[in-house]
C-alpha cells in the first residue's frame, strides 16, 4: 500500500512471507531456555559485529554519492578507450548500482559487451559491504582481484567476440521504486546504529562494557534489529535501493536486508551445532575440494541474499577463502535482477562467462594457498 506523508510519497508494501519470518525471529528471542539464549546471543553478535559496520559503510558510500552527484552514465559514454576498466571499476564498487548502470548503458548502445561482462564479473554486490566491515583484510584481496579479473574478462570478450550483439533494448529500468520522503523509521534506525557502532568498536578492540552498563548491548541490539525487521518486512526493496532516495533511507533499507540474511546464516549454524550432533566444519572439511565449485554455482543465483550467506560462512570460519573468492567473481548480486529485466541474454551469457575465471582463481587459491586468510 502507499501512504502519503507531507510532500511526496512514503511507500510501504505488506510482505506476508517477510512478516512471517520477522514474527518467527521475534518469537525465538523471547522463548525461554537454550533456544532463546542461543538466538539472543547470535543476534547481539550479528548486530554489534556486522550490522552496525555495514550501516556505517552504506551511509558513507551513499552520502558521498549524493554529495558529489557524479553522472556515471555520461562519463562512461565519453570514455570509449577505457570503457572496460571503467565498467569493471563501477562493478567493483560495493553494492550493485555500478553494475546496473553499465548493463543499462550496454542495452542503450553506450558501451560494448566486454564492458557489461567486466562490470558483472567484478561486482560482489552487497556482500562486499559485509566483508569490508568485518574482514577488511580479506576485502583488500578479493575486491582488487575481482576488479582485475573483470578487466581481463572484458578485454578478452571484446577481442574474441568483437561484433557480438545480444540485443540493444534502448530502455531504462530503475532498480526499485523510490521510497520517497525520508521516514521516521529511517532516523530511528540511524539512532540505534550510532551507539551500536560505538559498542561494536569496543568489541573490536576487546574492551568489555562495565558491569553497570551490561544491559546496554542487548537494548541497543534489539532496538536496532526490531526497527530493521519492521523496515524489511514492509519494504518495497527487492533488488537494490533507489538512487533518488535519501542516503539514510538507503542505509536503513539495505542494512536491514543484509542483517536478516546474516542472522539467518548464523542461526542456522548455531542451531545445527547446538541441537544436533552434526558438525558443519567436519562436514565441509570432508567436501573441501567441492566447496569452491559449490560457491561458484551459488554465485549464479540472482540476488545478494545467497552471496551474503556465503560471505557469512567465510567470516564464521566454515568455508575457505578459495570458496569465497570463487563466489565473489561468479556472482552478480542484485545487479542480475535489473540486468535480466534490461537484457536477459546479456545477463545469462555474462554470468556463464564469469564462471571460467572464477573456477581458475578459486582453485588456484585452493591448491596453492589452501590456508590463505583462514
Amino acid at each position: 500500500m502507499d501512504v502519503v506523508a507531507g510532500r511526496g510519497w512514503v511507500r510501504f508494501e505488506f510482505r506476508p512471507r517477510r512478516m512471517v519470518m520477522a514474527t518467527a525471529l521475534a518469537m525465538a528471542v523471547i522463548i525461554p531456555g537454550t533456544l532463546g539464549d542461543v538466538t539472543r546471543a547470535v543476534m547481539i553478535d550479528a548486530y554489534l559485529q556486522v550490522s552496525v559496520f555495514v550501516a556505517a559503510t552504506f551511509l558513507l558510500f551513499y552520502g558521498c554519492e549524493r554529495l558529489f552527484k557524479v553522472d556515471l552514465r555520461a562519463y562512461l559514454a565519453r570514455e570509449k578507450l577505457f570503457s572496460v576498466p571503467l565498467a569493471a571499476a563501477m562493478g567493483a564498487t560495493p553494492g550493485c548500482g555500478g553494475a546496473v548502470i553499465v548493463v543499462a548503458a550496454y542495452s542503450s548502445g553506450t558501451v560494448g559487451f566486454g564492458a557489461a561482462v567486466a562490470a558483472l564479473t567484478a561486482t560482489m554486490g552487497d556482500a562486499a559491504f559485509l566483508l569490508i566491515a568485518v574482514r577488511p583484510d580479506a576485502a583488500a584481496v578479493i575486491l582488487p582481484t575481482a576488479l582485475l579479473v573483470g578487466i581481463i574478462s572484458g578485454w578478452v570478450c571484446n577481442l574474441v567476440l568483437p561484433n557480438l550483439n545480444l540485443g540493444r533494448m534502448g530502455r531504462e529500468v530503475l532498480p526499485s521504486v523510490a521510497v520517497g520522503k525520508i521516514r521516521p523509521l529511517d532516523f530511528s534506525y540511524l539512532a540505534a546504529s550510532i551507539p551500536g557502532l560505538a559498542l561494536g568498536i569496543l568489541l573490536l578492540f576487546q574492551i568489555e562494557v562495565s558491569e553497570g552498563w551490561a544491559w546496554l548491548p542487548s537494548v541497543v541490539t534489539f532496538a536496532g534489529i526490531g526497527i530493521g525487521l519492521v523496515i524489511w518486512s514492509t519494504s518495497n526493496f527487492d533488488t537494490m535501493s533507489h538512487p533518488n532516495d535519501h542516503p539514510v533511507t538507503r542505509m536503513a533499507e539495505e542494512t536491514s536486508f543484509v542483517t536478516i540474511y546474516v542472522i539467518a546464516a548464523l542461526l542456522a549454524y548455531e542451531y545445527l551445532t547446538v541441537f544436533s550432533s552434526l558438525n558443519l566444519e567436519v562436514l565441509f572439511n570432508s567436501l573441501a575440494p567441492l566447496l569452491p565449485l559449490v560457491a561458484i554455482v551459488i554465485g549464479f543465483i540472482p540476488g545478494c541474499g545467497p552471496q551474503v550467506l556465503v560471505t557469512s560462512l567465510f567470516i564464521s570460519g566454515i568455508i575457505p577463502f578459495s570458496a569465497l573468492i570463487g563466489n565473489a567473481i561468479s556472482n552478480d548480486g542484485d545487479a542480475l535482477f535489473p540486468a535480466i529485466a534490461l537484457n536477459w541474454k546479456v545477463a545469462v551469457v555474462a554470468t556463464l562467462v564469469s564462471a571460467v575465471p572464477a573456477l581458475f582463481v578459486a582453485y588456484a587459491f585452493f591448491f596453492l594457498a589452501p590456508n590463505f586468510m583462514n
